[in-house]
């Protein structure tokens, strides 16, 4: 078993819980469970015991969002997230956990600007992206975070707040598009050996946690009116982002 301290359990726990939220209800919370747990665990051993607390999360939300997925998003993200999966399985072997983090903020950052700005301009008129390379790039920049340091989520966030979907299909589809991307990045965890019998063990343990946190998540998602929602999605991300520049 990973050593930890009795504040690192609380942590693990507590990150473990927060994951659950964000997977049924409240998309970004669970971002801040990557810095959280890197600050507890050795930094590649952080990135493998948070997969499999998302895998086992994933179930929880692709369950209760069975029928709320918008398919045509998750699918025409799919190959340029794999794409991007690739790349950071190599990215990991020569880029450092500390130099991804602010590229990732920054990154987060640009993308919640360009959207405040179009729809401060637009407003409920703002476009929804069309073009073909808006989901690619997406799709990549997804796969590639996703991979490197478990912090796609803000990314995935912006995509769907672009495609002005309803709280109930945003969360839908962003549960199904990580149930299939997760399980995707197995393999290539295990074999950079992220992923052992050890963060298996411990993932395991969190369950009934997870469990907790998805239906806290639940609770509060029925609960939310759309616009708070959205901004309180936009407030996380951005809040994300900026702990992941320092």
């Amino acid at each position: 078993m990973l050593e930890l301290d009795p504040v690192g359990w609380v942590v693990v726990v507590l990150c473990a819980t927060m994951v659950g939220v964000t997977k049924t209800g409240i998309p970004g919370f669970g971002i801040l469970a990557v810095p959280l747990m890197a600050s507890v665990l050795p930094a590649r051993s952080s990135v493998g015991v948070l997969l499999g607390i998302l895998i086992l999360a994933d179930l929880f939300a692709a369950a209760y969002h069975r029928h709320n997925a918008k398919w045509r998003h998750v699918l025409g993200l799919l190959p340029a997230a794999l794409a991007g999966i690739a790349a950071g399985y190599f990215g990991l072997k020569a880029v450092d956990d500390e130099l991804l983090k602010p590229i990732i903020g920054g990154i987060v950052l640009v993308m919640l600007g360009i959207n405040y700005w179009r729809t401060r301009i637009k407003g409920k008129d703002a476009p929804i992206p069309s073009q073909w390379w808006f989901a690619v790039v997406f799709g990549f920049l997804a796969g590639v975070t996703t991979m490197m340091a478990n912090a796609a989520g803000p990314i995935m966030i912006m995509y769907l707040l672009a495609m002005q979907l309803p709280k109930v299909e945003f969360v839908g589809t962003r549960a199904w598009f990580f149930f299939v991307v997760n399980w995707l990045k197995v393999p290539f965890s295990a074999n950079l050996n992220l992923m052992t019998l050890e963060s298996v063990k411990l993932d395991l343990m969190m369950l009934p946690f997870i469990a907790a946190g998805a239906v806290i998540g639940i609770f509060f998602l029925k609960r939310i009116p759309q616009k708070a929602f959205t901004t309180i999605v936009q407030f996380l991300a951005a809040a994300a982002a900026i702990k992941l520049l320092f």
